[in-house]
């Protein structure tokens, strides 16, 4: 399940991805490092490489990118591909604390009609 990779490059990957995600979401470096809670300089060293955040920081980063943390996971060699995408989207929205029970159903219902919009697209 969870595994260590020390794979040269891996964190300059998980840095340029933290970048590319950063650029895509419109922020700059410093309002990145506010909403993650993280300093700017150590943001900065996190996406040049030459830091190896710890699976917090990740998910500080990705809550503030507003993308998935196992994205990250993955790419910083913390969890396996095959971990990340048997928890899964309904799974995931079960599992969130901040969201109450009738928000979990209609986030699972918005989901399924996305899939069965996508499943018979597929087959017309």
């Amino acid at each position: 399940m969870v595994r260590v990779n020390e794979a040269p490059g891996r964190w300059a990957d998980v840095g340029m991805f933290i970048r590319e995600q950063r650029r895509t979401a419109e922020l700059s470096l410093r309002k990145l490092s506010e909403l993650a809670g993280v300093s700017n300089p150590y943001l900065s060293q996190i996406e040049r490489g030459l830091r190896k955040p710890s699976a917090d920081i990740l998910n500080q980063i990705a809550r503030a990118l507003e993308i998935s943390a196992e994205s990250l996971y993955v790419r910083a060699g913390i969890l396996d591909e095959r971990d990340a995408e048997s928890i899964g989207v309904p799974a995931a929205i079960r599992q969130d604390p901040r969201l109450n029970d009738e928000q979990k159903r209609s986030l699972l219902r918005v989901y399924d009609s996305f899939l069965s919009e996508v499943e018979h697209g597929a087959s017309s």
